[in-house]
């Protein structure tokens, strides 16, 4: 059974057929910003996620059992979220033409992890709003200011799961300055929040191409290149949203603190490696790179550290102890 049936009161809903085992902390883990991110929460066999879809706001619980997933929607955008659920779910993607047995390392993951299939929420805003956020500053700092940003600023989600709506681009939009620097986003940053909040619409239709059946990663160029042509976006913030909004199988945080060395230690024994050197070693998976990023992330490997970890920040503290401007 693949389409939604209706539930007066109870949300619609939808099953769906699953080719494979289906772990969702490991699927869809990757989409939540934070253990204690209030747009949704995962586990291994079930997960609850809120998004401002195309349709107004809506919210999905998604239960796995044996070979199908449930799930229940609720809100204006009920139906786009389960209509979306195969491609969340990365039922319809196409890992053809990855060749994992190019390198020893990732042909062991790939017999271990099995295909690497990649997800899709279509959701632009949703996954550009937190990228913004986790630009250059440790994830500690990112998610705290994110669940600030939800909480102040979002909207409860339709129906019973308990989980807030992340800001729309016009609540964004509208906001003075001096509310997101009141939650530790720093002026830049939040100055950089606005201005793309108001071409949001603009990212979500370049996004759409997505939506269909089998077309993971459509559209991703253009979205980058749209993303990358505003002053503040890099290729790290561009690669992040068409990674998880348009599962763009090629790809690359090109900029991250750690994935150049993740990489570089995993392929080639390395413990540090520069970007350049990370896009030389994924250069043999044109095209899927990110899957091999994902194995190697799923496996968990990481190069041996040196020197202290940069602790996070909290500007709310500086800012509250900043003389008031007059």
């Amino acid at each position: 059974m693949n389409g939604a049936v209706a539930h007066p009161g109870t949300g619609a809903s939808r099953v769906v057929e699953l080719d494979r085992p289906v772990d969702l902390r490991a699927f869809l883990g990757p989409l939540a910003r934070g253990s204690g991110d209030p747009t949704m929460r995962v586990a291994a066999g079930a997960a609850i996620r809120a998004s401002v879809t195309a349709d107004g706001p809506g919210a999905i619980e998604i239960r796995v059992d044996g070979a199908a997933a449930h799930a229940r929607a609720w809100g204006p955008g009920a139906a786009l979220l389960l209509d979306g659920l195969p491609a969340l779910l990365g039922l319809d993607d196409d890992p053809s033409g990855f060749d994992p047995g190019l390198h020893p390392l990732v042909a062991q993951l790939a017999r271990r992890h099995g295909p690497v299939r990649l997800g899709r929420t279509v959701a632009v805003w949703d996954a550009l709003l937190p990228a913004i956020l986790e630009q250059r500053i440790t994830g500690t700092e990112a998610w705290r200011n994110y669940r600030r940003l939800v909480r102040a600023h979002g909207s409860p989600a339709p129906g019973p799961l308990g989980l807030v709506l992340a800001p729309t681009p016009a609540g964004i939009a509208a906001l003075p300055s001096w509310r997101l620097t009141a939650l530790g986003i720093e002026p830049r940053r939040g100055l950089l929040l606005r201005r793309i909040a108001r071409e949001a619409s603009r990212y979500e239709r370049l996004g759409t191409g997505a939506r269909g059946q089998g077309v993971g990663g459509a559209g991703a160029s253009a979205l980058s290149a749209a993303l990358r042509a505003q002053p503040g976006i890099g290729p790290w913030t561009a690669a992040e949203v068409t990674l998880r909004a348009l599962g763009d199988a090629d790809a690359v945080s090109v900029g991250d603190a750690h994935l150049s060395n993740v990489v570089a230690f995993a392929l080639a024994g390395r413990p540090r490696g520069t970007d350049e050197e990370m896009l030389e070693l994924l250069a043999p998976w044109s095209g899927h790179r990110a899957r091999v990023v994902r194995l190697l992330e799923a496996a968990r490997i990481a190069p041996p550290r040196y020197g202290p970890r940069v602790a996070p920040r909290d500007l709310t503290r500086d800012y509250s102890r900043a003389p008031a401007r007059r």
